[in-house]
């Protein structure tokens, strides 16, 4: 059987990028068992609710909900464990040392396949205010307008 290439998506935090300011993202390898991979190649998993955390110097990933596989057996897993990340120390470490400051949390953002492995995609990110969220919902919608007004007039309509 061929090596996998390329990335395949898997899932996405969409509600993230609004509900955050992002400041830097990671990519990190995951520790899986066999049942939550096979559920993961259904494109099977949800990150809503997910967060990860430093704990003693490794990082791991919280409430991300992977189901369990339907021709899973006893051998099947639980769809919210808690699941170790692979990054390296110094990573580690930046990530604790930013984390500590008030107000960062880390959230998971994507979920994909990279080249036959499981990747996440975390970010460092702090939480956005009510007001800060309606400000940048007008200003993707002032965006919007903008570029259909350019493609208008490039068209040849008029105002």
């Amino acid at each position: 059987m061929a090596k996998e290439q390329g990335t395949k998506l898997i899932a996405q935090n969409r509600k993230a990028r609004h509900d955050y300011h992002i400041e830097t993202t990671w990519e990190a390898g995951i520790v899986l068992q066999g049942t939550e991979v096979k559920s993961l190649r259904q494109g099977r998993a949800s990150l809503v609710d997910g967060f990860a955390e430093i704990d003693n110097g490794e990082a791991w990933l919280h409430q991300v909900h992977i189901p369990e596989y339907s021709q899973g057996t006893w051998t099947n897993h639980a769809a919210r464990r808690k699941r170790k990340l692979l990054l390296n120390r110094h990573e580690i470490d930046k990530i604790e040392r930013k984390v500590a400051d008030k107000g960062y949390t880390l959230v998971p953002l994507s979920l994909y396949f990279k080249d036959g492995r499981a990747k996440v995609e975390i970010a460092l990110a702090k939480g956005k205010k009510s007001f800060d969220k309606r400000h940048s919902l007008a200003e993707r919608q002032a965006n919007r307008e903008k570029e259909q007004a350019v493609q208008r007039r490039l068209k040849g309509f008029k105002d």
